[in-house]
């Protein structure tokens, strides 16, 4: 596999991740049991992964020379639930 598709392969699944336990764990957290700090540390966490995201996606787009579809398809994932593993399946295995 192409090295620039597995390095984003692999960040994909973190955020991802770190997308559903910000959701799924953390906030919940936050709002029925009054404890922000998980919302602090996942969500930090979760914005670094983000950023990761985005920064190694730039190569599929520069050096594997992506259309504009996948680009749309890869910011849609980011911010939908389980995006990142519906794309990381359809596009880079």
């Amino acid at each position: 596999m192409n090295p620039i598709i597995q390095r984003f392969r692999t960040i994909a699944i973190a955020e991802g991740w770190s997308f559903l336990i910000l959701l799924g764990i953390a906030m919940p957290l936050k709002y029925i049991f009054d404890m922000p700090m998980a919302v602090k540390v996942v969500g930090w966490l979760h914005g670094v992964l983000f950023i990761g995201y985005w920064v190694l996606a730039v190569p599929l787009f520069t050096k594997l020379k992506w259309d504009v579809e996948r680009i749309v398809g890869l910011g849609l994932a980011s911010i939908i639930p389980f995006g990142t593993f519906v794309m990381e399946r359809k596009w880079l295995r």
